[in-house]
């Protein structure tokens, strides 16, 4: 999305958060952000992973 809201809406919905709580404070946007670091991290991951599958498993 391009203002950025994605990065919240994709944690919230991969660990099943009520978005009311963002709304509210009671979930911290900082611990949001490392969430969607680590979600990111492990995509990345993967990807490297299939990637590497697809090429040296044939």
């Amino acid at each position: 999305m391009p203002d950025g809201t994605d990065m919240i809406w994709k944690v919230t919905r991969a660990y099943q958060l009520d978005p009311k709580d963002l709304l509210s404070g009671a979930i911290d946007l900082c611990y949001i952000s490392e969430m969607h670091d680590y979600l990111t991290l492990e995509e990345d991951n993967e990807n490297r992973v299939t990637r590497w599958r697809q090429a040296n498993e044939r």
